[in-house]
């Protein structure tokens, strides 16, 4: 069975897709900041970072003593809606976090 010409599975027809958002408009990042606080210790601290954002022990550690050093210190850079949901989570363990765009 033969196509016709103007058919689009018809070999000899070329169809043109024209992407419509070739170059999509990426979100805008934030930061995700933990805050040195007086009532978590540390070693929970470093557990939640570990359940609740994407960081490994090690990196959970590192982010944990620098906000104890530091008072304050970057946990992940997203973009806001998933800044606001890290945000959220750990503030449900009664973390001190908040979140700000990046410059």
């Amino acid at each position: 069975m033969n196509m016709p010409e103007d058919h689009p599975d018809s070999p000899g027809v070329a169809t043109t897709i024209q992407d419509e958002a070739a170059a999509p408009e990426l979100l805008p990042p934030y930061r995700v900041l933990l805050h040195n606080d007086d009532v978590n210790n540390m070693l929970d601290v470093v557990g939640w970072l570990t359940e609740l954002t994407p960081l490994n022990r090690a990196a959970a550690a590192e982010v944990t003593l620098e906000a104890h050093m530091r008072g304050m210190a970057p946990v992940v850079v997203v973009h806001h809606e998933l800044a606001e949901f890290y945000r959220d989570r750990l503030r449900s363990r009664l973390l001190t976090v908040s979140i700000e765009p990046t410059d």
